[in-house]
């Protein structure tokens, strides 16, 4: 098998891949925009080969990228770089050289959360009301619609920056005036618990595994106020986010995939929010080995290269991540947390700076078959002094 990876340095638990890829007996070409000596000597070991171009953006140098892979190894069987900011590219490379995956005729309905609830609809799922706004007068006739407070975020974008929150008249000029040139989705402001349905499908679209994600406040809440922030999993996931979370991975035909679908929890019922087809960020595909005990690099691996297929289902922990931002003053030391909280703390190491405004520039995982223990230490090592 010959497996394409894209920026397969960054971040950096996703070199984790490669190595499972090569163990399991593919060809792992790499192709990113760094130097090859630069790349950590684990990485250069399990590359079969590195391409080095100049510029990911330009389409032309990873055609011949590809192009030379394809002399030099024949047929291309997979492509991927696990990273949202990449999919569109991965989807034009696909389609180029006839990959299979997620091709350029389906990029959009993931990409675009206009068209995420169009499909949502299609899917019986009750989505919060939303329209791409070009003009002032359709964002004044949206909110007259739905009223104050509304979300206004970019239509093809990524996480939660540029993202307005109109709560008066005021609010919409300053919105006009600041948003970047492009198209933006209004969506009906809905208050609710951010839940998560994530996990990985086989090549047949069916669960090897599933998790669910809880946050103690907003991601985007967390970037704008530049606070820090706290997740962790549950053993149990609701059957009623379980069976939304099938249905939106039936109707988006996920396969072969991580997926990380995000909800609003409200009443006994979720509001899907979007889909992301990529393992969600930090370190969570960390947190999942550390919640079933098992190696999910492997697993989907093993899906690639063989089509093996072995569901997980047992959830043993509760785990967490807890992570601190270097502006705040913290009552713990990072020596007392550890000393304090080892039987709890599973893993633990610097975040790059790209993900610190989200989840800090620390993070600590924890784990426990309980939640309580976890809460309690997670308010220990967030505490301030």
């Amino acid at each position: 098998m010959n497996s394409v990876f894209l920026s397969p340095h960054f971040p950096p638990n996703f070199q984790n891949f490669a190595h499972r890829l090569r163990q399991a007996g593919a060809n792992v070409l790499g192709i990113s925009d760094v130097p090859y000596d630069s790349l950590s000597h684990e990485l250069k070991s399990n590359l079969t080969e590195y391409y080095k171009v100049s510029d990911m953006h330009d389409q032309d140098q990873l055609v011949r990228a590809l192009g030379y892979f394809t002399h030099r190894y024949g047929k291309l069987h997979h492509l991927d770089s696990h990273n949202e900011y990449w999919l569109e590219t991965e989807a034009r490379l696909r389609t180029d050289f006839n990959i299979p995956g997620i091709q350029m005729d389906r990029i959009y309905n993931v990409k675009k959360k206009s068209e995420m609830k169009r499909i949502f609809q299609e899917a019986k799922l009750n989505p919060a009301r939303g329209k791409v706004c070009g003009t002032e007068l359709e964002v004044r006739n949206f909110i007259k619609e739905v009223g104050y407070p509304v979300i206004a975020k970019p239509d093809n974008g990524v996480g939660a920056a540029a993202t307005f929150k109109l709560e008066s008249e005021d609010c919409i000029q300053v919105y006009l005036c600041g948003k970047p040139n492009t198209d933006y989705i209004l969506e009906e402001f809905v208050t609710g618990q951010i839940v998560t349905f994530d996990g990985l499908v086989d090549n047949n679209g069916e669960l090897i595994f599933s998790s669910s994600l809880r946050y103690n406040k907003g991601v985007m809440e967390a970037v704008n106020e530049n606070s820090d922030i706290y997740y962790y999993t549950v053993r149990e996931i609701e059957p009623f986010l379980e069976k939304a979370g099938k249905a939106i991975l039936k109707a988006f035909d996920v396969r072969s995939r991580f997926f990380h679908f995000e909800f609003f929890l409200k009443d006994n019922a979720v509001v899907p929010l979007e889909v992301n087809m990529r393992p969600p960020g930090g370190l969570t595909l960390d947190m999942f080995n550390f919640i079933f005990d098992f190696d999910c690099y492997d697993a989907w691996a093993q899906m690639q290269v063989h089509g093996v297929s072995n569901p997980v289902k047992e959830r043993k922990y509760f785990v967490m991540y807890v992570g601190r931002k270097n502006h705040i003053h913290y009552h713990l030391r990072h020596h007392n947390v550890v000393e304090e909280h080892c039987e709890l703390i599973v893993h633990h190491e610097r975040i790059d700076s790209i993900f610190a405004p989200a989840i800090g520039n620390y993070g600590y995982m924890l784990r426990h078959t309980e939640l309580e223990p976890l809460l309690e230490a997670a308010e220990s090592i967030q505490k301030r002094a």
